[in-house]
C-alpha cells in the first residue's frame, strides 16, 4: 500500500466509514500537557514544528475557507511568533506547517485552523494533525485522526521501518492523557517522500 493509498483509506474514506465518534478540534488541546509528559518522563523536546493535512475541494467556498485559515494564522503570528507556511504534497494533500519553539503556541495555533475548518464546514476535509518530537537524533510523531477522534504515536526508522517498541511505550505512557487509538490497524505510518525528513516534508 503506497502512502497515497494509505492517507486516502485510513485517514480518510475507510476512517470515515468506521469512525468511532465525531472528530473535535478541542482533542487537540490535550497535546499540551502530553507536552510536558514527552520532555519531563520520556526524554523527548518538541521539534519545533507541527502540521495540519487536509484534502481539498474544488470549490470558492472552501478556498475562502482556505483563505481565512491562513488570515487567522497571519494574525497569529503577531501575537505568538508562530509561523505559518502552505504547500500541496506530491500527492495533493495540503499542509499547513506551523513553527514557534513554545510548544503551546503550536497547539493552539493547529486548534485555531482546525476549528476554522469544521465552523465553515469542512471539518470532513480535515485529515491528521502530526506534532513532533526528538531524542538522540531520532523523531517521533503524535498523529491525531480527525476521522477517528484518536491519537496514535508513529516512530520511524530508516528503511521504512518502524520502531514498535518505541511506539507502544508512548502508547504506555500517555494513555489516559490522550484519547488513543484502540484499533492499531489505523496507526498507519505516514512516511516522508525524502529520507531523514518530517512527515510533512
Amino acid at each position: 500500500m503506497g502512502l497515497l493509498d494509505g492517507i486516502r483509506e485510513v485517514l480518510g474514506i475507510r476512517a470515515e466509514t468506521d469512525a468511532g465518534r465525531a472528530a473535535d478540534p478541542e482533542d487537540l488541546f490535550g497535546m499540551s500537557t502530553a507536552y510536558v509528559t514527552m520532555e519531563a518522563d520520556l526524554g523527548y523536546e518538541s521539534v519545533g514544528q507541527a502540521a495540519l493535512c487536509f484534502s481539498e475541494v474544488d470549490s470558492t467556498d472552501f478556498q475562502n475557507a482556505v483563505d481565512e485559515v491562513h488570515a487567522i494564522l497571519e494574525a497569529g503570528k503577531e501575537e505568538t511568533g508562530t509561523e505559518a507556511t502552505a504547500h500541496v504534497d506530491s500527492h495533493g494533500y495540503s499542509w499547513f506547517v506551523l513553527e514557534d519553539d513554545d510548544p503551546e503556541d503550536l497547539v493552539t495555533s493547529l486548534h485555531f485552523a482546525a476549528d476554522t475548518f469544521v465552523e465553515e464546514g469542512y471539518g470532513s476535509r480535515l485529515l491528521a494533525a502530526i506534532f513532533g518530537f526528538e531524542r538522540d537524533g531520532n523523531y517521533v510523531y503524535w498523529l491525531y485522526s480527525f476521522r477517528r477522534g484518536a491519537y496514535y504515536p508513529f516512530a520511524p526508522k530508516r528503511g521504512h521501518e518502524r520502531d514498535s517498541a518505541a511506539e507502544f511505550k508512548l502508547q504506555s505512557n500517555l494513555d489516559g492523557e490522550l484519547e488513543i487509538e484502540s484499533d492499531e490497524q489505523y496507526w498507519y505510518p505516514l512516511w516522508s517522500d525524502h529520507s531523514g525528513k518530517h512527515p510533512w516534508q
